[in-house]
């Protein structure tokens, strides 16, 4: 079969503060910051980093392409770093955010990986891994 699909160009997380979640994200990971507006002109917000981004809704967002029951702290995602993963474990641990597990090895999509999972505010599970 042929494959119709190449890559994720974003997620869409539910959550009950998008102020307190957008501090978080910029705080843990160093994500910046986005508004801009829907096609229908509702106010969106959303955390970039590197070419992908985290579009951010609470209950209230209006848009007609919203999961049909978005539920907080239901996201489960791995990201890859930046940089080693000894000094996204440093960093966090600076911010006083913990690591609930890690690092452990697991497989990505492209193999192996060494991984480290926190929580954010609504407890999405975040996983930041390295390639071994």
């Amino acid at each position: 079969m042929k494959l119709f699909a190449d890559r994720l160009d974003h997620i869409v997380l539910t959550v009950a503060d998008i102020e307190v979640t957008t501090q978080f994200y910029e705080r843990a990971l160093g994500f910046e910051r986005e508004f801009f507006r829907g096609p229908e002109g509702q106010p969106r917000h959303a955390l970039r980093f590197g070419k992908l981004k985290i579009n951010l809704q609470d209950r209230a967002t209006e848009t007609p392409t919203k999961a049909k029951t978005p539920t907080f702290g239901s996201g489960d995602f791995c990201l890859i770093a930046a940089v080693p993963l000894d000094e996204v474990i440093a960093h966090l641990q600076a911010e006083k955010i913990a690591v609930d597990t890690g690092p452990v090895a697991r497989r990505g999509a492209m193999g192996p990986i060494r991984s480290i999972y926190f929580r954010d505010p609504d407890g999405n599970l975040v996983e930041v891994a390295e390639y071994v």
